[in-house]
């Protein structure tokens, strides 16, 4: 709870004094605060760190979207590098008076997180600027050729006339949101950062993708854009035949006079990196590649290892992982005592498929929903704390769904209006094996991302950046986490779910072995694909686009097993050190309850909690 809102229960009559002993330039004294001062300096603090996220919040029309509100709603985020250096400049002005005018000292346990929170942020992104150049804005993963139509397909919502007029500037806008990206392209060519070859194909079909059926093309089917326009105008009500036909005019005159152009520049551009991208694949041909890979592994870890440590924790994980796997390999009657055969016959046997077919999506979505909605009935047993926010299942969208990853989690609006959406990828059923569907449903739904994402956006009395922020290894961690989760609490019935579970713990510990075995070790992609297939039981398909993947997104995939692991390895020193006191639930509670926190915070966070537990009569 943040200060501002406590209310003490001290009786007014005392001049009651708390006393907190610190380090300071006189070691051997102690500094004495009393309520009051104590009140007044968190009160201040979180008057400043909500007042720091809402003028990041005003200057970027997109998260604002993302939050549900409607302010600058037919504008997109300036993402020129005049900006990125106005906002680092920024931040260090915060950081800078956080610590000149904010006591530490004076602050009570929670407002404490929250200012190391904040100050371990800022100073990461401090650090990071010099890299800010270091990725590929246009890849087939997030790309802005995608991520744009996506924005306003599944963001931008439609309730009123000027929200349909909004989205049309936002078309209108599309030429300088581009030129922006486009400036971002030509730096990162001249230091030689430019996605592999097998990339571009890719992006060239997304880009295809947006400007294809009408208006741009003379034929029945709607492009992307085109059809979610008119499908969320066909939805308001109370509005004149000659305003829809005016909206609709002013849509497709957008999408031919701006859309069209700043897609087919964007075309001949990509070509051109085309011409002179490579079939190296790893970060360390980029400028100090390998000093700025270990940099990302360090923010996206939230820990001080180092890659070979990285790469030696996956080859452990990935040995002990194989060896639970042979005994439920036995348990479901396979005679032989070959892995790699077993792996080949999960991939192979049409049991484990639904069929290639609409009718296959839809009994995949439906087992997906089915799966989250069995869980949903039994949180009680894990947690004290529920989401408020309601979870969908969708199918990735036909314009992205060939360069889209397996499966996403799309957060809820902070209003609740918007639902978060648990996004498979069904364009090739064979990549969606029916034995994963289980652990897959946990982690993007619940009690994974979901989960953690609408509690974490729920939390009262607390500080806006941490209850919206987040780091990969805490927020992946947990997902992870949440599929083991369930196995210990008798679900997983079925031991090829359960082999299921296996499959995608293993393969996060490969991702360990791969990811710094591309970005540091110089493996080639095909070197990372086989040992993929090797030693995952994941469909040849999912392999690729995961290799694909960790190749356009250095470290990024780094984060989930070693979130997982001190997930539990606090879990375990909570047990241990609380025995029969120990309750999942309240674990779960300081886990969740506290917003995103890096894993040096959760860690101090645990300690805390179990110190202040043993301490109970």
């Amino acid at each position: 709870m943040r200060c501002l809102f406590l209310r003490y229960s001290f009786p007014v009559s005392l001049f009651y004094l708390i006393i907190i002993a610190c380090q300071s330039e006189h070691p051997n004294t102690i500094k004495t605060f009393s309520s009051d001062d104590i009140s007044r300096e968190c009160a201040k603090a979180n008057v400043f760190f909500d007042n720091s996220f809402d003028r990041r919040l005003s200057r970027d029309p997109e998260q604002q979207s993302y939050f549900g509100i409607k302010m600058n709603y037919g504008k997109w985020t300036d993402h020129s590098d005049a900006h990125a250096k106005s906002e680092n400049d920024i931040i260090k002005n915060e950081l800078d008076s956080l610590r000149k005018y904010i006591d530490f000292d004076k602050l009570d346990e929670q407002t404490r997180i929250s200012y190391k929170y904040f100050e371990y942020t800022a100073q990461k992104k401090l650090d990071n600027f010099r890299w800010r150049f270091h990725n590929y804005p246009l890849n087939q993963m997030d790309g802005f050729q995608s991520a744009v139509p996506a924005f306003l397909i599944n963001v931008h919502r439609i309730d009123s006339l000027p929200d349909a007029w909004a989205y049309i500037s936002r078309l209108n806008g599309i030429t300088e949101l581009f030129r922006q990206y486009l400036e971002g392209l030509k730096i990162r060519d001249s230091l030689g950062i430019i996605p592999p070859k097998f990339v571009f194909p890719f992006i060239e079909s997304d880009i295809q993708n947006v400007i294809t059926g009408r208006p741009f093309e003379n034929t029945t089917s709607r492009c992307p854009l085109l059809d979610d326009f008119l499908t969320k105008l066909n939805t308001l009500k109370n509005i004149s035949y000659d305003e829809r036909e005016k909206l609709s005019k002013g849509c497709i005159e957008a999408l031919k006079n701006v859309v069209k152009p700043a897609y087919d520049e964007l075309m001949k551009y990509t070509k051109d990196l085309e011409a002179k991208a490579t079939n190296d694949d790893g970060a360390w041909k980029w400028p100090e590649g390998r000093k700025f890979y270990s940099m990302a592994l360090s923010s996206t870890t939230t820990t001080d290892l180092k890659p070979e440590e990285i790469f030696l924790i996956g080859e452990q994980e990935v040995m002990r992982i194989h060896n639970e796997m042979r005994k439920i390999m036995k348990l479901t009657g396979w005679k032989k005592d070959n892995l790699h055969e077993f792996f080949e016959f999960m991939r192979k046997d049409p049991q484990f498929y639904f069929p290639n077919t609409r009718e296959g999506q839809n009994q995949y979505k439906n087992l997906a929903t089915g799966i989250i909605d069995t869980m949903r009935k039994q949180l009680d047993i894990f947690f004290k704390t529920k989401p408020k926010a309601d979870i969908v299942v969708k199918a990735v969208e036909p314009f992205r769904e060939q360069s889209a990853g397996g499966a996403f989690y799309e957060d809820p609006s902070a209003d609740g209006a918007r639902p978060g959406t648990y996004y498979i990828n069904l364009y090739n059923m064979k990549d969606q094996p029916i034995y994963q569907a289980e652990a897959l449903a946990y982690h993007e739904g619940i009690p994974g991302h979901h989960m953690q994402v609408a509690i974490a956006q729920a939390l009262t009395g607390m500080p806006k950046f941490r209850k919206h922020g987040g780091n990969v290894a805490y927020v992946e961690g947990w997902a992870l986490y949440s599929e083991l989760l369930p196995k210990e609490y008798g679900f997983y019935k079925d031991p090829y779910s359960d082999f299921g579970r296996l499959s995608n713990e293993v393969f996060r510990a490969a991702r360990l072995v791969v990811d710094v075995g591309i970005h540091y070790k110089k493996w080639t992609r095909q070197q990372a694909y086989e040992y993929f297939i090797k030693n995952t039981s994941n469909p040849e398909g999912d392999c690729r686009k995961e290799i694909d993947r960790y190749i356009v997104w250095p470290s990024q995939a780094t984060g989930y097993k070693i979130g997982m692991l001190k997930i539990l390895e606090l879990r375990e020193y909570a047990r241990k050190n609380l025995g029969n006191r120990f309750d999942i639930r309240e674990f779960h509670d300081v886990v969740l309850t506290n917003g995103p926190l890096p894993l040096s915070l959760l860690t101090e966070n645990v300690r805390t909690w179990v110190e202040k537990k043993q301490k109970e009569n």
